[in-house]
């Protein structure tokens, strides 16, 4: 299905806002979905959509809130997200560490107590779009198994990091297990097999089934090495924000539990914004412009086709899964008839 972005846009905050949701965080959650979309990431898409208005009646979340905000220390915001929208209170606390950060060259914030955050990406962009760097992190339920184990144990904790650069920043999103649980989610939902390699089943082997491995558990990425920035990302996140690690973070990929994990925003302020941007930016052309091992695919820098993809959504629309797409369909009517469970 090939709809545009305006009639994707409006049908996402439609449901949001039948579903209780005030209009301004309607267009704050549903711009992260249709960003992922646009892009080509349909794993952090309006697939998750029907699981925020199942969590909105369940009453994990709270449409109407953004988060408690407090000072703890000059640069250090401590949020209690009082279990709002991820993305509304996220964007809450860059918009007020933002300023701090341009005062005193850098400011965190470390949150707890929200849903999830979607695609880290969206942040990072965001603040480098504004002439900071970010660093963007969060964790998420016990998905990834350790290096040489068989159980899932450890977050697939992403990382985003925003640099401005021209004609667009650069922007790294990546996380520490081999793929996201929506990837893997989008695969099932499509009946699709994944990777040898990607995942473990619940019992622990190696599988293709995308819905097995729903059950199971992820592979860290690199190895060793993935792992190690798994667990140090987890620790790092769970102990600035509070929040609850490893295994007890739960209430990012169902509608029966309060979220309780994690997230770290890290907002810093070049001191020589305009040469550290030019420098960045000669330094991403040079790599660009490396001779290719393959013709056909000239290097890219990290955001590159992210940006090419969303350029073409722009002119042509966004292609959406038909099941999708009727999935979404129904939502919309159960929203305006108030059954929507």
């Amino acid at each position: 299905m090939l709809a545009s972005v305006a009639q994707v846009r409006e049908l996402a905050e439609g449901i949001l806002t039948a579903n209780g949701v005030p209009a301004d965080h309607a267009r704050t959650q549903a711009g992260l979905f249709i960003e992922a979309e646009m892009r080509a990431i349909p794993s952090h898409g309006l697939l998750r959509l029907r699981r925020v208005i199942e969590r909105i009646h369940a009453g994990l979340s709270v449409p109407g809130a953004s988060g408690k905000q407090v000072w703890t220390a000059r640069s250090f915001l401590a949020v209690d997200g009082e279990r709002g929208l991820g993305p509304v209170v996220a964007m809450a606390a860059l918009d007020t560490i933002v300023p701090r950060a341009r005062e005193d060259g850098i400011a965190i914030a470390a949150i707890r107590n929200t849903n999830h955050l979607g695609a880290l990406a969206y942040y990072a962009e965001h603040v480098a779009n504004l002439g900071l760097t970010c660093i963007a992190l969060t964790i998420s339920e016990a998905l990834v198994h350790p290096y040489g184990g068989r159980k899932a144990m450890i977050g697939t904790n992403p990382i985003a990091i925003g640099v401005p650069a021209a004609p667009h920043p650069m922007v790294l999103d990546m996380a520490t297990g081999l793929v996201s649980m929506g990837k893997i989610h989008d695969h099932a939902n499509r009946g699709a097999p994944i990777p040898l390699g990607w995942a473990l089943d619940e019992n622990g082997d190696p599988t293709t089934d995308a819905s097995a491995a729903k059950k199971g558990a992820i592979a860290p990425f690199g190895g060793p090495k993935g792992y190690a920035l798994g667990i140090a990302f987890e620790v790092l996140v769970a102990s600035l924000a509070a929040s609850a690690i490893g295994t007890d973070v739960k209430g990012t990929l169902d509608s029966t539990n309060v979220s309780n994990k994690g997230d770290l925003f890290i907002v810093i302020a070049p001191p020589h914004a305009e040469a550290a941007k030019a420098l960045v930016t000669d330094y991403l052309d040079s790599i660009r412009s490396a001779a290719p091992a393959d013709p056909e695919h000239p290097v890219l820098a990290p955001g590159d086709r992210a940006h090419k993809v969303r350029a073409q959504s722009e002119k042509r629309g966004v292609y959406l899964d038909d099941g999708l797409w009727d999935d979404l369909q129904k939502l919309a009517a159960e929203s305006e008839k108030g059954k929507v469970k």
